[in-house]
């Protein structure tokens, strides 16, 4: 059966569904211009892929729960365990731009101020990611560190290949396990 073709039949996300079957250890084949699985497998893979669904949405309930601060404790919460320094990461590239008559310049500035946010976000889940991994509920002393890459300008054939700008964050922190105190404490 063509993936494309599960995935409609199930309702599933067919980028979704491809990456499980390959990561499920699910045999997958490509034809020309579409990939396939055995019949006899569709089973096992629609129902481990509602397994897996099921999983990742309590995994979400979770993450979205976790507590995040920079500062080194939650008021009305005391601290259980300490799991250790943990740090998520993402980047971005923006485009440097040429100058020319026929090219078109890139404001840096803009495409960052525009990606930064988003980057930062990603860094805070990952950052999420690696706490529930460690059993975690909380990540107390967050901060970022930001990097800049400039582009390198390397010589091919004579002419001038420009390279984009790199930029990244980092988010550091510690994941710890935090209890409501109790009345008295």
């Amino acid at each position: 059966m063509y993936t494309d073709d599960l995935a409609k039949m199930y309702g599933f996300d067919k980028e979704q569904v491809e990456t499980f079957i390959s990561n499920a250890g699910f045999e997958i084949k490509s034809s020309f211009t579409k990939k396939v699985v055995q019949d006899s497998d569709v089973g096992p893979i629609v129902n481990g892929f509602h397994r897996y669904l099921e999983e990742e949405a309590k995994k979400q309930k979770v993450m979205s729960s976790i507590m995040i601060t920079s500062g080194f404790g939650f008021e009305g919460y005391r601290i259980k365990k300490y799991s250790g320094y943990i740090s998520g990461d993402d980047a971005v590239q923006v485009d440097r731009g040429k100058s020319g008559l026929f090219s078109q310049t890139t404001n840096v500035g803009q495409a960052l101020m525009k990606s930064i946010v988003e980057i930062r976000r990603n860094a805070l889940m990952e950052l999420k990611v690696a706490a529930y991994d460690l059993g975690c509920n909380a990540v107390i002393g967050v901060d970022f560190d930001y990097i800049t890459l400039d582009p390198e300008t390397a010589n091919a054939n004579g002419g001038t290949l420009y390279l984009p700008y790199v930029f990244g964050v980092t988010a550091n922190g510690n994941a710890v396990v935090i209890e409501k105190d109790s009345p008295g404490n």
